[in-house]
């Protein structure tokens, strides 16, 4: 298949060696998402308006406190706090705690702490990530249906953490079906299980290891283990752990 604007990324993160290559792929993506929200872009009107509205989840305003542009990061969060106390303002203004007595039927959601409930679940680059990370699982499964190399790098990979693994299984039947599906499937657990197995007995070894009577053995495959076994469970690559 001739390689498309789109399919770059993902054959990229598939010819990388790592645990988990749909985990490299949201790292990189994430990374460009700070890149482009402390760039020229955070004086755009169309972007200033989102970050008024979501602000940045505990994650990534670390990401964000650590880049350069502290001025560009300043100027966002003062008019997003603006906002934010624009809104309390007149919420606090026209409401109150709800009171709920003993027999009372189920207390009506309060206008105040909804809106700090949303405040608080919402992030400008969490959604820049996801709206692009959806397509480029799309693209997976389009690879694979029309690219053989991809097919056997797919095929050959280490695998995937947990969380990737259960994405593209729940995801599969929507893009794919008979046969296609049915191999697709089967690829995808037996290579998810081999290496989580693999990864596992590492770990172990490496724990192994810290026993006085293996401490002339060889490490074999595990003095890493530990990072790659983070990233199996908990979706984390490891240039993240370093970051």
């Amino acid at each position: 298949m001739k390689e498309q604007l789109y399919t770059i990324p993902v054959n990229d993160a598939f010819q990388t060696d790592c645990e988990c290559p749909v985990c490299d792929l949201y790292h990189s993506l994430e990374q460009e998402a700070v890149e482009f929200t402390m760039g020229p872009s955070y004086m755009e009107d169309d972007v200033r308006m989102e970050t008024n509205e979501t602000g940045f989840c505990p994650h990534h305003i670390r990401r964000l406190y650590k880049h350069q542009n502290r001025l560009g990061l300043a100027l966002m969060l003062h008019t997003h706090m603006q906002r934010t106390n624009e809104v309390l303002k007149e919420l606090t203004a026209t409401s109150s705690p709800s009171k709920k007595g003993l027999f009372a039927k189920k207390a009506e959601k309060n206008p105040v702490t909804e809106y700090i409930r949303q405040l608080e679940g919402s992030c400008y680059i969490c959604n820049r990530v996801e709206r692009i990370f959806d397509r480029y699982l799309a693209t997976i499964f389009h690879c694979y249906r029309h690219d053989e190399a991809f097919r056997e790098r797919f095929a050959s990979s280490k695998g995937f953490c947990t969380r990737h693994f259960g994405m593209l299984y729940e995801r599969a039947p929507l893009h794919l079906s008979g046969r296609e599906l049915d191999s697709f499937l089967g690829i995808l657990v037996d290579t998810y299980l081999k290496n989580m197995q693999r990864v596992t007995d590492d770990l172990e070894w490496f724990t192994d290891k810290f026993d006085y009577r293996n401490a002339d053995a060889p490490w074999k495959n595990s003095k890493d283990a530990l990072p790659r076994s983070i990233t199996k469970t908990n979706s984390i690559s490891e240039a993240q752990l370093e970051e």
